[in-house]
């Protein structure tokens, strides 16, 4: 019913403004009488094999939402009903900024993909303070957290502290955020040197707290060998705990879609099954690189279970889906739950 009726629906509209009315309708409908239930009745496949025990947090599931989706922390309750092991939002930034100039969301449906160049919009990191403060679940959530447009490179690091201390006591993780390809000069950040001290910071502040948050970086998929090399180093000298693999792509190579098109949209990053398979190159080599020792989350092209099973078996302890939720709509979770339940016992 999703895909033959309301996804070509929803796709009569600008993709940014059905988002906007897809979160407000989930909003509202939530709060009425046996809604919540019923949603979970519909969307949540729960089963012994598939919680984790990772990083020190227990995971209902392995199949979380990425950032992106829930910038602001506002509808983490709701999305917890469709049943997520863990949200991600963000990317928060210390100070609100509208972003890029509007259109900035595409969809390239023949390659099932997005083109995205949002640039951190977003209302602020106290803004999503209140929003977490508010909600009433329990679901697992990761502060996603970067810098301002505004702020030069040499001094990204005051900005990625304020969002850290901010969010400390309201996240179950951080993931630290330099690939993004919408903001100008950010992944010169991903460069060993600016990299290291950044993780090393955090890492130092995260280590006088009472207790430690896991911090992962997450990292571009357009990455040589040997920057992957570097952030195989970095992770162990830093001692964050892992990465996130992968962001979108600024490659547009192998795409169905009318290179008019893909040209007339311009600049952007790309997402969807356009990245899946780099995203699984990116995660192999990293694991095998690492000796297995690197903790992954996999993220990239994941619309199925099958998907999901080939980012785990390239290495992936958790995976995140982001525009696969767009194509295949809100039983994506569940239909990937089941079918990871039916791996992990073929594995026991």
């Amino acid at each position: 019913m999703y895909k033959s009726i309301i996804r070509p629906l929803l796709y009569l509209f600008q993709p940014e403004t059905i988002h906007h009315v897809v979160f407000g309708t989930l909003k509202w409908s939530m709060k009425l009488p046996f809604v919540s239930s019923i949603s979970r009745s519909l969307f949540v496949y729960e089963h012994p094999s598939l919680e984790k025990n990772l990083f020190g947090l227990k995971f209902k599931s392995p199949v979380g939402l990425a950032a992106g989706f829930d910038k602001e922390a506002s509808h983490i309750d709701e999305l917890a009903n469709l049943g997520f092991g863990f949200i991600e939002i963000g990317t928060l930034t210390p100070k609100g900024q509208p972003g890029n100039p509007k259109p900035r969301i595409f969809r390239v449906v023949e390659d099932e993909g997005l083109i995205n160049r949002m640039g951190f919009n977003n209302e602020g990191v106290e803004a999503a303070v209140k929003h977490l403060k508010a909600r009433k679940g329990n679901v697992i959530v990761g502060g996603n957290i970067g810098k301002n447009k505004v702020t030069p490179n040499e001094e990204a690091v005051n900005d990625y502290i304020q969002c850290f201390n901010a969010l400390f006591d309201h996240v179950d993780y951080f993931t630290v955020n330099v690939s993004s390809p919408n903001t100008p000069n950010l992944r010169e950040l991903q460069d060993k040197e600016p990299l290291t001290q950044l993780l090393g910071t955090l890492q130092a502040l995260n280590e006088k707290k009472g207790t430690p948050k896991p911090i992962f970086l997450k990292i571009a998929p357009d990455l040589t060998d040997s920057q992957l090399d570097d952030i195989i180093e970095i992770v162990a000298d830093t001692k964050i705990e892992g990465v996130i693999a992968t962001n979108t792509t600024i490659s547009r190579e192998g795409l169905k879609t009318d290179t008019n098109k893909v040209t007339e949209i311009g600049a952007g990053g790309l997402s969807g099954k356009p990245v899946k398979s780099r995203s699984t190159e990116v995660i192999r080599y990293l694991n095998q690189k690492s000796n297995g020792k690197l903790q992954i989350i996999g993220v990239g092209g994941i619309y199925t279970a099958e998907d999901a099973i080939e980012k785990i078996e390239a290495g992936a302890s958790l995976v995140q889906v982001y525009t696969g939720f767009v194509y295949e709509g809100p039983s994506i979770v569940k239909n990937i739950n089941k079918g990871l339940v039916k791996y992990y016992q073929t594995k026991a």
